[in-house]
């Protein structure tokens, strides 16, 4: 298809934010959902009972997003990875994580339209959303940059292994990571990235889509260690796992801002 017109964009994105403002007040009055039920009936995942996890095999497509990686090892997206509907991916990351619906409908929307591909009728592979400055930005939590590896599927087990030593949060005794411990770290990634990648970029616009990322650590797995350690490594949910977020409409991006704007504020390439 061609390129979405700036004026159909624009109605898009529009109506996207009043409907996240109205789900954010709805937030606001509903009861949350009840522990062992944050996962709808019927979905994968409901009490914390997820599908069989499988890591990639050879000719699978993954890519940099720990998140969509997870969600195909378990089979809830195409356990290939490939030819996954942009509309699946709505409803999918929608019931696992309990992202709002206009956060499940943005983030496919904003997909599709970087590949240039129709949302309500085409398919995509993993592989296509590392398109280096599209979404896949150089100061990653979890990868080398693209200049220093190609292959944005791989982990780099050292970074994540240095962010879980920079927790200095708890829950009930266990290790936690808080919005300070992110944004020292993230601070402390950019400065080695600018430093080791001859080929270095991080606009503003990049700069907030990693802390978009990395504030996904702390809403849906509130910065547990524990659960992140097999997220973020293995790229899988722990059996019993469930978002932390409870709010019945899910995360609105207004809510989400909320963690994402203070995390970026605090980011200190010098600390």
């Amino acid at each position: 298809m061609g390129s979405p017109t700036i004026i159909y964009k624009a109605f898009y994105y529009s109506g996207i934010m009043a409907w996240d403002v109205a789900l954010s007040l709805l937030n606001l009055v509903l009861f949350k959902r009840p522990v062992g039920e944050v996962v709808p009936e019927g979905h994968p995942g409901y009490a914390g009972n997820w599908p069989e996890y499988k890591p990639p095999q050879e000719g699978d497509s993954r890519c940099s997003c720990p998140a969509l990686n997870t969600m195909a090892n378990h089979g809830i997206i195409s356990r290939s990875g490939r030819g996954i509907k942009f509309t699946d991916l709505t409803r999918q990351i929608r019931t696992t994580y309990n992202f709002s619906a206009t956060f499940c409908s943005f983030v496919p929307h904003y997909a599709a339209f970087m590949l240039n591909k129709s949302y309500s009728k085409d398919t995509f592979d993993l592989e296509e959303l590392d398109l280096h400055n599209g979404i896949e930005h150089d100061a990653s939590l979890t990868r080398l940059d693209t200049a220093l590896q190609s292959d944005q599927s791989k982990i780099h087990k050292p970074f994540i292994e240095d962010l879980f030593s920079f927790a200095t949060g708890k829950d009930k005794g266990k290790p936690m990571l808080t919005i300070k411990d992110m944004s020292r770290f993230s601070g402390k990634r950019r400065a080695d990235a600018r430093a080791t990648n001859p080929m270095f970029t991080l606009d503003l616009l990049h700069k907030l889509f990693g802390s978009t990322n990395t504030a996904t650590l702390l809403t849906a797995f509130g910065g547990r260690v524990d659960d992140l350690r097999v997220f973020l490594l293995e790229e899988r949910l722990p059996q019993g796992w469930e978002p932390r977020i409870r709010s019945p409409y899910g995360l609105t991006i207004l809510k989400f801002n909320q963690t994402i704007i203070p995390l970026e504020w605090g980011i200190r390439e010098s600390d």
